[in-house]
């Protein structure tokens, strides 16, 4: 299981990014304050460890010194957003930079290419009777494989990703065809209509009205391993 610690001195923020990392199948500790983190990382372990750099009673830039020799991944999330206090972030050690206020989307792909960097990341995913093996790009319904296009596949991948979240329609395209959305659906519309079919995920895969697809795990949980 991978797991993160989230140090972000804000509640509804904190609580906001767990709650989605969880629906990601990480496991998540929370520190409201640098001194609470520092004692946190000394008592843990962890995969990855967003910081947000304005902290009372030690700020990010000085915990980030404590957590260098250790070697775990950090990505501020701050709202100081001058090029000058990315650059430092960066320069200290940290692996990325988010700025608020940002997309729940963006957070998870950059934790992902983050851990994948250095190859933490969770290789399978289930849900429910349903597997992914995101190594080998196979995926199996109780056990039994499941053909998938690419671009299908790809298209699962982001949803599974993102659960309970509606991804807008010029999101999919961008991510899965490479290409600006141009207000064509019934591409998009087809691909998720064989994925549903395939996996018999009609009641998953919701269609969100004028936004795009959303996939609903209210019946059933989604774990990775």
């Amino acid at each position: 299981m991978i797991r993160i610690l989230i140090v972000e001195d804000e509640p509804p923020i904190s609580g906001l990014i767990r709650m989605n990392l969880n629906r990601n199948g990480y496991e998540c500790d929370v520190a409201f304050d640098g001194e609470q983190a520092a004692d946190k990382i000394e008592q843990n372990r962890y995969d990855l460890i967003l910081l947000d750099i304005m902290l009372p009673k030690i700020n990010g830039y000085e915990l980030i010194d404590y957590i260098r020799p250790l070697e775990i991944p950090v990505i501020f999330i701050t709202a100081k957003n001058d090029l000058q206090d990315r650059v430092k972030g960066l320069k200290l050690g940290a692996e990325d930079y988010i700025v608020k206020p940002f997309e729940i989307i963006e957070l998870l792909a950059r934790v992902e290419v983050v851990l994948r960097r250095y190859k933490k990341t969770n290789t399978v995913i289930n849900i429910e009777d349903v597997s992914i093996d995101t190594e080998a790009r196979r995926v199996t319904k109780n056990g039994v494989p499941v053909d998938l296009t690419i671009k299908e596949y790809d298209l699962l991948l982001l949803l599974v990703r993102n659960p309970g979240i509606a991804l807008f329609r010029e999101t999919l395209f961008e991510r899965v065809w490479g290409y600006d959305y141009i207000g064509e659906t019934r591409t998009l519309d087809s691909h998720v209509q064989r994925l549903r079919r395939k996996l018999g995920w009609e009641d998953k895969i919701k269609t969100v009205y004028k936004i795009g697809y959303r996939l609903d795990l209210k019946n059933g949980n989604g774990q990775k391993s």
